[in-house]
């Protein structure tokens, strides 16, 4: 469905396709008449129930207006365009519009596509062109703060739906004549506007124009939700790891914005997409940067850790009970031991029925509302947990694990990344249950051969280990420096410039 196109059809096109009855209909330029400008215009429509046609008079002239009801500010008309048309004494009625959003358009398919946007039309008799106004009114929700991802210290705003609001949060940060914001319509049948958005300065020109190019090249119906329009511009659709970064902090995407990266808005959404990013930039979080060094190294550190807990665990415990009991202390090997023997069923199905049970639960606790959600969850656990094991279904060291399965999974600040781990830990579960210790590591060593041929925006996916840079893995890989320390971006995404700041601790030296 989508093909990434070269040469000319990688310049940026803001013209919105009409659907297929529209290109069949009458569509073309206007006559003279606003009477039949306006009934061509409806028959392109399609007779829709919210259309509404007003007549006026300017210099004793009719005019005609034309508008969707149910996506206009109707106050907004009358103060804006109606009134100051009828008390005016000026010659131009362009003059006398107080819209400070008005565009002249000489043709029905651009028109039309202005009028879905929520734009109100005025036609003139005598004139073979319309002026389309800006008086959109579309229900948006306040800002707050993002609900999946919380910081202790920081700022506790986020994106909403409206996209003129989430770029409106950008500029208030980012006061910079370097802010480049593109746009571009996507879906032949939503129109959907879709906003890229980088640091002209910072973002390598190549990437910019690889991003644009693919975002060109998608020909799709419909595009509503992040999900459709990460699928279109990622590189590999099929692996278990996400090659971008969703976020709906501003803070976040103005930060990866400063090192290069491209964001990406969709209208209707407040998620944003940054690309490209890496494997640990999908680790990192606002709150490592506003805590001090040791605090925010030592979290960083662990979620590291618990990555390793997440994916490995089961599968440790697998081989362990299946293959190698000799790496275990006697003492704890007899307790192992005892309520092994009694579980009818072998390690690996006796896991894998935990997982999917845990994953049952926490779908479950989604789904439902948000009090009945949190009593399924604590009630699920402990009455599932505790039957399974009474029944002796299950052993006791099995809950144990994965329960700290569950909980390491969820450490991740990307959603992407949390969903990530628990998909790759059942492979790892199985190579286990097959080979033990030498499975597991083949299954460690495969991910590790993937996570290096994995690219974000034609960038490498593992930097900085791989390609390995040594001074970006000390600066903000693994731990975080402090910030008059962080003085150059990292490498990953080619930044026109290197060097973020000069040394703001000079003082120190006087």
């Amino acid at each position: 469905m989508a093909v990434w196109r070269s040469g000319e059809d990688s310049l940026f096109s803001l013209s919105a396709t009409a659907n297929t009855k529209h290109q069949n209909s009458d569509g073309g330029p206007f006559s003279l008449s606003a009477a039949e400008n306006t009934k061509q215009l409806t028959a392109l429509l399609g007779q829709s129930g919210d259309l509404k046609e007003r007549s006026f008079l300017f210099k004793n002239a009719e005019g005609k207006l034309l508008y969707l009801e149910t996506i206009v500010d109707s106050i907004r008309i009358e103060e804006s365009i109606l009134r100051p048309l009828s008390e005016t004494d000026m010659q131009k009625a362009e003059e006398a519009l107080t819209v400070s959003e008005r565009q002249e358009m000489a043709d029905s398919e651009k028109a039309l596509t202005a009028l879905l946007q929520g734009k109100v039309l005025l036609f003139f008799e005598g004139r073979s062109i319309c002026i389309a106004c800006g008086v959109e009114r579309f229900s948006t929700r306040s800002i707050m703060e993002p609900m999946n991802e919380k910081v202790v210290r920081g700022a506790h705003d986020g994106f909403v739906e409206s996209l003129n609001t989430n770029i409106a949060l950008i500029r208030e940060r980012m006061k910079s004549p370097g802010l480049m914001i593109e746009y571009v319509q996507l879906g032949e049948k939503t129109n959907t506007r879709v906003a890229i958005i980088y640091e002209k300065e910072i973002a390598n020109p190549e990437l910019v124009e690889e991003m644009k190019r693919r975002v060109n090249s998608i020909d799709i119906d419909m595009m509503f939700d992040p999900g459709f329009l990460e699928d279109m511009v990622e590189d590999t659709t099929l692996s278990p790891l996400p090659q971008v970064l969703q976020t709906e902090r501003p803070d976040r995407a103005i930060a990866n914005m400063m090192d290069g990266r491209i964001l990406l808005f969709g209208d209707g959404s407040p998620t944003c997409i940054i690309m490209p990013v890496t494997f640990f930039a999908l680790y990192q979080s606002p709150d490592d940067y506003n805590d001090r060094t040791f605090p925010g190294s030592f979290y960083r550190l662990l979620r590291f850790f618990s990555f390793f807990i997440a994916i490995l665990l089961p599968g440790f415990y697998i081989a362990i009970v299946g293959f190698h009991y000799e790496v275990l202390p006697p003492d704890l090997i007899l307790k192992m031991q005892g309520g092994v023997q009694t579980i009818p069923f072998p390690p690996i199905i006796e896991v894998l029925a935990m997982e999917v049970a845990i994953e049952i639960i926490r779908e479950a606790g989604i789904r439902l509302p948000t009090p009945i959600g949190q009593t399924i969850g604590i009630v699920g656990g402990l009455v599932i947990g505790d039957a399974v094991v009474s029944a002796g279904f299950v052993s006791r060291t099995t809950v144990i694990v994965v329960a700290l399965t569950a909980i390491a999974s969820f450490v991740a600040p990307s959603t992407e990344m949390s969903t990530a781990t628990r998909l790759i830990r059942f492979p790892l579960m199985i190579t286990a249950s097959l080979f033990g210790f030498y499975g597991l590591m083949f299954g460690l060593m495969f991910l590790f051969i993937h996570l290096c041929k994995l690219e974000s925006l034609g960038r490498p996916y593992f930097a900085p280990m791989a390609p390995f840079n040594l001074k970006n893995v000390l600066q903000d890989t693994f731990i975080k420096q402090p910030a008059w320390k962080m003085n150059t971006r990292p490498l990953d995404s080619r930044p026109l410039k290197e060097v973020a700041e000069s040394d703001s601790r000079e003082w120190k030296k006087k």
